[in-house]
């Protein structure tokens, strides 16, 4: 069986080992143990952790970001509705967070590490506050086709629909059930239908 390309097996021993042990956790000797390779030929892909962990994000969990650039080029367009955008961001965001969240949240344990990770962030322009903006700016976009209120506060409205996600993703692990009362279909419709409530122009 033919061995897949170096740089595949490093991202893909990335997203497993930042997935069980962590982000903190998941040195780049790890890494490139677990993908079959030395630590020089991971940093030859990957100049930093930092870049490795966007390269997994960006490859290898639900793409939230590029479906918000094409729904933003689309506002207005078409024949579907601001609340069936919204849920299609929803129910990605959910996937996203439910992913992202256990891989991400061992850096708030060491706070050293969180601000080093956040400044490599900054300096290849990425973070979780992205996502939030995309919303944003597709709302604007929707505002300016008419199909959002004007005045709306798309910055608001985005925060309150990205917020529910990334509460769905670790919010119900200690309840009765174990999991969230509504399915991924169910919850991803029910936000966006209570955020377009507050912003449509039938509001």
């Amino acid at each position: 069986m033919e061995q897949k390309p170096a740089r595949v097996r490093i991202i893909d021993a990335a997203h497993q080992l930042m997935l069980t042990i962590g982000l903190a956790r998941a040195t780049t000797k790890e890494i490139a143990r677990a993908a079959g390779c030395s630590e020089a030929a991971l940093y030859k892909h990957f100049p930093s952790k930092e870049e490795l962990f966007v390269a997994v994000l960006k490859e290898r969990l639900p793409k939230l970001n590029p479906l918000l650039r094409r729904l933003t080029a689309d506002a207005g367009a078409g024949e579907r509705t601001v609340e069936e955008n919204l849920t299609d961001i929803a129910r990605e965001a959910a996937l996203f967070y439910a992913q992202s969240f256990p891989i991400a949240a061992s850096l708030y344990a060491e706070p050293r590490l969180k601000s080093r990770h956040d400044a490599a962030m900054r300096e290849l322009g990425t973070g979780p506050h992205v996502p939030i903006r995309g919303v944003a700016g597709y709302l604007r976009s929707e505002q300016a086709a008419g199909r959002v209120r004007p005045g709306a506060d798309t910055y608001a409205a985005a925060s309150l629909l990205l917020g529910a996600c990334v509460h769905r993703a670790f919010a119900y692990d200690a309840a009765e059930e174990g999991r969230p009362p509504q399915t991924l279909d169910e919850f991803a419709a029910s936000i966006a239908r209570t955020v377009l409530h507050g912003i449509g122009t039938q509001a």
